[in-house]
């Protein structure tokens, strides 16, 4: 292991691309078997279930979910009870307030409980599964090489991007979806690796289950720049919904906390409620990905639109809320896909049938509800390119998205992730948010840097080190960089007299460093990680400055005296 250490220090960058390979594969491959564990379930449940249940008549339907909630429940109760839910929010936690660790044993019971609760009917959707799924494979990874915090998190991210590029066939929006929603931030040392995992993961998919986009729509394309205006409307009516698929969820699962029964029976009972709403309206039930297609082709009516977008919030609430195992994502699509349609039908019946097509608004609004859900506008809008193959509605996409996230995040602070996380304490906005994300090192750096030369003698160095008082020096050689020389490094060659050897053997090889752009939270994180006093800061190669335990904690308690 300790081999793997200097190879993570003095090749970084390439270790994290070739993990960040492997995880992408492993990505791939754990979405494809999460889909056919998931159609293998949905078939003993619906086909062959329909033949043991004859019977019942329809009223098989009401017992199928209820039957999978009885499963799911004892599975995540007493193995594994933060695969329960949606997911996401598990992971932001792991990369925010764990190091980016996940138990290993997530990635099977997460696998099992969701497929368990999507293929018996539960109104959830694939992707927080397989990002958690994804996420926990990049996090066992880098828990068995021992790799640093900052890289585990790095690889959990890779994890949870190659899911999403696998699960919609969007390498695009998988890459957004891991910088954006599970790291928080965009870093050009973060943005390669994700790319390669959620690329890897991506041709892993595309390879077996085709290359064609994760919904088939008509060719849509915007009547007039005027109804850029409707779309604006779409994005108020979405951004406030999103508020109330936010409220409703959780309002439900508070109700099912205060329910006095076992934990593990809840999710039974919840599959019960949700069954009786798919003896009537089984469209409901599921991921319910040939609905939206439906809905965007414009082959559904008004009243149907609004009373499945209704009924598709209840039954997700009822499924998570109760303590299924799935993603809100999915939901999120068909009840936006629903709404939008729905106003469609409104705004045409308004202004007439020469107006952009009801499946341009239903297009439009899946983006709305998943950017003003996640408060996440950029990762929506190209996600939703990329599950449609349709680039011809960006400028409609765009408003209403961007209209959306804008009305959510100033009447709702938190998202359908982070509220999850705040409900538990878990602040994880204000971390993010914090000044400690916002000081550059290039502010608190000092640019002249005192060194020693490689050719000095321990003699020589002693002497300079006792005249500047840093004791901990970078060492360079023709102008580079080349070690850091620690007054602890040389201590035992003073001792035996050895004063007139180069520190060339002595000094530490494998350097630990920072780029100007990095923040104060990442300086704090490597070197508590690493238990360093001093960071050489490099750029383009060169060394640009230095900064110290020191200039860290003054620039720390500065901020928190301003607080």
């Amino acid at each position: 292991m300790y081999h793997l250490y200097l190879l993570e220090r003095q090749y970084g960058k390439f270790l994290m691309i070739g993990l960040a390979l492997v995880i992408g594969l492993g990505a791939g491959f754990g979405a494809v078997l999460f889909r056919y564990l998931i159609d293998f379930i949905t078939r003993v449940s619906f086909v062959d279930g329909k033949v043991i249940f004859s019977s019942f008549n329809f009223l098989y339907i009401l017992l199928i979910p209820a039957i999978g909630g009885l499963i799911v429940g004892p599975l995540t109760y007493f193995l594994a009870r933060e695969a329960k839910g949606h997911g996401v929010p598990e992971v932001m936690a792991a990369v925010t307030f764990n190091k980016g660790r996940i138990r290993p044993r997530v990635i099977f019971v997460k696998s099992l409980a969701s497929a368990i609760t999507i293929g018996t009917g539960g109104s959830a959707g694939r992707e927080g599964p397989i990002v958690q799924i994804g996420s926990g494979i990049g996090s066992a990874l880098g828990q068995l090489l021992k790799l640093s915090a900052e890289n585990i998190r790095l690889l959990v991210a890779c994890g949870a991007a190659g899911g999403i590029s696998a699960t919609f066939n969007a390498p695009i929006a998988g890459t957004m979806f891991g910088l954006e929603i599970i790291l928080g931030k965009y870093n050009s040392s973060y943005f390669i690796p994700t790319i390669v995992s959620s690329v890897t993961a991506a041709s892993v998919s595309r390879s077996i289950l085709g290359d064609s986009p994760a919904f088939r729509i008509p060719p849509l394309a915007l009547n007039s720049y005027y109804e850029l205006v409707l779309f604006a409307v779409l994005g108020v009516v979405g951004g406030l919904f999103a508020i109330l698929y936010i409220k409703t969820l959780y309002g439900i699962e508070d109700v099912f906390d205060k329910v006095t029964i076992p934990p593990y029976v809840k999710p039974a009972l919840g599959g019960l409620i949700v069954g009786l709403i798919g003896v009537f309206y089984p469209q409901v039930m599921g991921t319910g990905y040939e609905f939206i297609e439906s809905a965007i082709a414009g082959k559904m009516g008004i009243a149907l639109l609004a009373v499945l977008c209704i009924l598709k919030l209840l039954a997700t609430s009822f499924s998570i809320g109760s303590g299924g195992s799935g993603g809100v994502f999915a939901p999120g699509l068909f009840m936006g896909a629903m709404l939008g349609g729905t106003f469609g039908y409104v705004f045409h019946s308004i202004f007439g049938g020469g107006i952009t097509p009801i499946g341009a608004y239903a297009l439009a609004g899946m983006g709305a509800i998943f950017a003003a859900t996640a408060h996440a506008p950029l990762t929506a809008i190209i996600m939703l390119f990329e599950l449609t193959d349709g680039y011809h509605l960006i400028l409609p996409i765009m408003i209403t998205c961007g209209i959306a996230t804008l009305v959510s995040t100033h009447l709702h602070k938190e998202s359908i992730y982070t509220v999850k996380l705040k409900r538990r304490g878990l602040d994880i906005l204000s971390i993010r948010e914090s000044e400690l994300n916002t000081v550059r090192i290039k502010d608190i750096m000092t640019e002249d840097v005192v060194f020693v030369e490689k050719q000095y003698t321990i003699s020589q160095t002693v002497d300079k080190m006792r005249h500047t008082g840093h004791f901990t020096m970078p060492v360079m050689d023709n102008g580079n960089m080349v070690g850091i020389i620690a007054y602890k490094d040389i201590v035992n060659a003073i001792i035996n007299g050895n004063e007139d050897d180069t520190i060339g053997k002595y000094m530490t090889k494998n350097v630990v460093t920072i780029w100007p752009e990095a923040t104060l939270r990442e300086a704090l994180l490597i070197m508590g990680d690493d238990d360093i006093s001093k960071l050489p800061v490099m750029e383009d190669g060169k060394l640009v400055g230095i900064v110290s335990r020191n200039d860290i904690l003054k620039a720390s308690h500065t901020i928190v005296k301003a607080a």
